[in-house]
């Protein structure tokens, strides 16, 4: 097993050392040095991931919705920003552009299943064509530069005909490049994959994705500064991840001997017919901790879906539950359990457990805690780009 590390971050690809003698895998590491834009990431894997399947020859416009559909998840339901915005609020990254014109032209869903994207884009090609053959220009030709050193012939970057020649040649006479293209023009450009690339590609697929998962990652971090759990909205998540039980236990408790009204209603909640919410949506956060939740009118939860809800005056009202918890767990020892119970999976934030909830506080005091901390994350969720719900 050769291990290539990445000087910048000492990242280590690992794949098996049998390749070395017939493959530039020094080259092949090299595919995501210095990316301008996301979407090279999303080109590689879309790669791997039609490789894997045993498929031998594709075409630009295949590889590329397989890109809009492996991003598709993170631009629409968490906001990310694949390649950060430019000063004047545009979107920089093309990839990025497709997803949002395919938003605009279907009613796909944010957690739209992969068959259904696809299906979406054959439906409004025409109309996606613009968008998608920007994401050729330069990245299928680009992720190969790394194999190009060791030729003495200079790439000429400014014509797709010259380099599909160029790339034909250092294919021929200098080393073997994973894959070279074809003579059509623009999305229908085809893709022939080596053989001797895909199988080892095939051999270590998941040290490649991961890798690839890792570099991604890091990039959008990057350009993502103010988002939090970014490494959990790449996919789907999993709904069992949600720990919401031992909260419904304590909000339950204090139902039944104090009266919490819908921060949104202004009636009553009703003990088993109420859902555990997140003020501040959990696409964004991603956790579950007590200081962002509360029991809300589940026909209503729909409604409010992934939306911020506006912060005057349901803030106030939010926070007002939060206090009337604070007291009876203050006052109830039974309750005080059932909050105990909550530190497992609810309360993970330091100022949540050394602050809010410690004991002493006046309802001045409470607020201005809760406030001071909850109002920048909701700030970074409306910049990110996350709708006001006002009911």
């Amino acid at each position: 097993m050769a291990e290539y590390h990445n000087a910048k971050t000492d990242y280590i690809l690992k794949i098996d050392g049998a390749y070395e003698n017939t493959l530039d895998v020094e080259g092949f590491a090299q595919m995501m040095k210095d990316p301008s834009y996301c979407y090279k990431f999303y080109w590689l894997e879309a790669i791997v991931n039609l490789i894997s399947q045993d498929i031998a020859e594709t075409t630009f416009d295949e590889i590329i919705d397989e890109m809009i559909a492996n991003a598709w998840y993170s631009v629409r339901e968490f906001h990310i920003h694949l390649s950060g915005m430019q000063a004047d609020g545009r979107v920089r990254d093309g990839l990025e552009r497709a997803i949002l014109c395919l938003t605009e032209l279907s009613d796909l869903p944010a957690n739209a299943s992969k068959l259904e994207i696809k299906n979406a884009i054959r439906e409004y090609n025409n109309e996606l064509k613009k968008a998608k053959e920007q994401l050729t220009h330069m990245v299928p030709y680009r992720a190969l530069a790394g194999f190009f050193i060791k030729s003495g012939e200079k790439a000429e970057w400014s014509s797709v005909r010259r380099m599909t020649e160029y790339i034909h040649r250092i294919n021929q006479t200098v080393t073997i490049l994973p894959y070279t293209l074809g003579e059509s023009r623009q999305l229908k450009k085809e893709v022939y994959f080596h053989p001797t690339w895909m199988k080892m590609i095939q051999d270590n697929t998941v040290n490649i994705l991961g890798w690839i998962q890792y570099e991604k990652i890091k990039w959008l971090q990057n350009n993502n500064p103010e988002v939090p759990g970014l490494v959990y909205k790449l996919a789907p998540m999993d709904e069992k991840m949600r720990k919401l039980t031992n909260v419904r236990k304590l909000l339950t408790a204090i139902l039944e001997i104090h009266e919490i009204k819908d921060v949104f209603t202004g009636k009553p909640v009703l003990p088993g017919k109420y859902d555990v919410d997140h003020f501040i949506p959990w696409s964004f956060v991603m956790n579950d901790e007590l200081w962002n939740l509360m029991p809300m009118d589940s026909t209503l939860n729909s409604s409010k879906n992934n939306r911020l809800p506006k912060w005057d005056p349901f803030f106030r009202l939010f926070a007002e539950n939060q206090f009337v918890m604070y007291e009876m767990i203050q006052e109830k020892p039974e309750l005080h359990k059932k909050f105990e119970n909550c530190y497992r999976d609810n309360l993970h934030s330091i100022w949540a457990i050394q602050e809010l909830y410690r004991s002493g506080n006046s309802r001045e005091k409470f607020f201005h805690i809760l406030q001071e901390n909850m109002k920048p994350v909701y700030d970074s969720a409306r910049r990110q780009g996350y709708e006001v719900w006002e009911r």
